[in-house]
């Protein structure tokens, strides 16, 4: 019996990332409640955000199935997606000049158990004023992000420095996640 690969996200950039690996899979968004869920730390909100997905998602003992959550941390307080403008402002603003943490839980998740990791990148921003704030709120790329920024797109020109994976910011720490997906597919 073939195994079938199954993304449990619909973001265009978790698709993006793991097409990188040539391996063929299918996406099917996961429907959990996400604000249902609490943790003790950022670290392992993004950790059972994860398994509640990849959970929730697995159909078929023929699948494996990527679950996985990225949570940004300021002060060990999670950065959800923003509400609105103002929530976005205030997020950027508490990211301004300082550095944070951007938290992947990854769940890969068979019928023989699951593999979780958390993978962690820490991000510095320069310091923002109050007119690059705006104008970025006022586009429409913080919204659909945890923090409020993409790395990979308007917002990485607020990044001073980076130290961890890159991926790992955009959403998917895809290195890693090959790591376990290799024994398996090969």
């Amino acid at each position: 019996m073939a195994m079938k690969l199954v993304l449990a996200s619909k973001s265009p950039r978790r698709i993006e990332l793991l097409s990188m690996t040539g391996l063929p899979f299918s996406v099917r968004p996961a429907d959990i409640d996400e604000s249902a869920v609490s943790a003790c730390c950022p670290r392992e909100l993004a950790k059972t955000l994860a398994e509640k997905k990849a959970r929730a998602a697995f159909l078929d003992d023929s699948e494996t199935v990527i679950g996985c959550d990225t949570v940004v941390a300021i002060c060990e307080e999670a950065l959800g997606k923003p509400k609105d403008r103002a929530d976005a402002v205030r997020m950027l603003s508490m990211l301004s000049g300082v550095r944070h943490s951007v938290f992947t839980g990854v769940c890969v998740k068979t019928a023989s158990g699951e593999q979780t990791f958390v993978s962690e990148t820490g991000v510095w921003f320069y310091p923002l004023s109050d007119t690059e704030i705006f104008a970025y709120a006022d586009t429409d790329e913080p919204y659909d992000k945890a923090g409020a920024y993409g790395i990979q797109g308007k917002g990485g020109l607020f990044v001073e420095k980076i130290e961890g994976d890159y991926n790992n910011v955009v959403g998917l720490p895809v290195s890693r996640l090959m790591r376990i997906l290799r024994p398996i597919f090969e």
